[in-house]
């Protein structure tokens, strides 16, 4: 598979790099809304908050809390039939559909449970094992953090 580099992440991660191939055909409001925050620099030092064991690593908070979000109104949900597996990339949202606005997640295992719940935009294409290197917690004592995330094209 080519990669396009306009729809393709590049994390720098205190565990090293991750590259996040994004689907603007499942979410193209949500990709859209990644890429804005990614080129604005907001991940740039967010810290991986809530790290689950089995389940998954979720990042994209400004506070390191799973409380806050970025400036932007939140995202109307996307849901679709991708199902959440290893190595997927999903927007994380509070009870609300539609709450979802900075905060996502990576799949570590199969959590199929969050199928069309949860709007899943992208997979991990490389780096995984870096993932699975984040540190676990709930919250995380001394947490991960992304030091910075791009857009391909851009870097």
């Amino acid at each position: 598979m080519s990669l396009d580099p306009e729809n393709t992440l590049v994390l720098d991660t205190t565990k090293g790099k991750v590259v996040i191939a994004m689907r603007p055909d499942l979410a193209p409001g949500h990709v859209e809304r990644i890429k804005k925050l990614a080129r604005e620099g907001f991940y740039d030092g967010i810290k991986f908050h809530r790290v689950i064991d089995g389940f998954m690593a979720q990042t994209g908070c400004p506070r390191g809390t799973g409380t806050g979000g970025s400036d932007y109104p939140d995202l109307k949900a996307e849901f679709n039939a991708e199902p959440h597996v290893r190595g997927v990339c999903s927007m994380a949202r509070a009870a609300n559909p539609h709450s979802a606005n900075s905060q996502f997640f990576i799949c570590f295992d199969d959590a199929t449970f969050l199928d069309k719940q949860y709007t899943a935009w992208g997979k991990v294409i490389e780096g995984m094992e870096n993932v699975d290197k984040i540190k676990r917690g709930e919250p995380v004592r001394d947490p991960d953090s992304i030091i910075s995330m791009k857009v391909m094209a851009d870097a």
